[in-house]
Order: C-alpha cells, then sequence, then structure tokens
C-alpha cells in the first residue's frame, strides 16, 4: 500500500520522541508535525534530518484505513493501547 497524499495521519497521531527540526522534543500524541505543511505533506521528506522512525513506517491496510480519517482514528487507537 502507498501513502495516501494528503492524508497526514502518522504526522499528527502518535508521539515522536526522536527530535524533529523545529521540535527538538519530539511531539506528543495528537500534535501536528510542525514539518507537516499546509496541505499535509511532509516538508522535510527524503531529507536526512527527517527522524528515522518516520521513515521506518509504511503504509498498510490494517494501520490506514481506507481513508483518511480511519487512519487518524486507527494510529490514535494504537497510540492509546501502547502510549
Amino acid at each position: 500500500m502507498d501513502c495516501r497524499l494528503g492524508c497526514g495521519a502518522c504526522c499528527i497521531a502518535p508521539s515522536i520522541s526522536s527530535a524533529i527540526p523545529g521540535m527538538p522534543n519530539g511531539k506528543a500524541a495528537g500534535v501536528r508535525c510542525i514539518q507537516l505543511t499546509d496541505d499535509n505533506l511532509c516538508g522535510i521528506f527524503g531529507r536526512p534530518e527527517r527522524p528515522a522512525v518516520c521513515g521506518e513506517f509504511s503504509a498498510s491496510p490494517d494501520v490506514c484505513g481506507g481513508s483518511n480519517e480511519e487512519a487518524l482514528w486507527l494510529i490514535t487507537s494504537l497510540e492509546t493501547q501502547t502510549g
């Protein structure tokens, strides 16, 4: 499965403990990443300063569901269960 362009759920729902440019302490769950553009695209995609955890994420139906809204719900649920 390829990421749905403009979804952004993986840049909002989970907590990220790694430093992100502009967010040196990472980000809390439910907080929009500062690198997420107005179009919900990663502003540092493919660049070396992108956190490794972001590069390791791969879209899959069980995490991303069938819509952007479902992806946000699924990832938030996973974060709640594991966080």
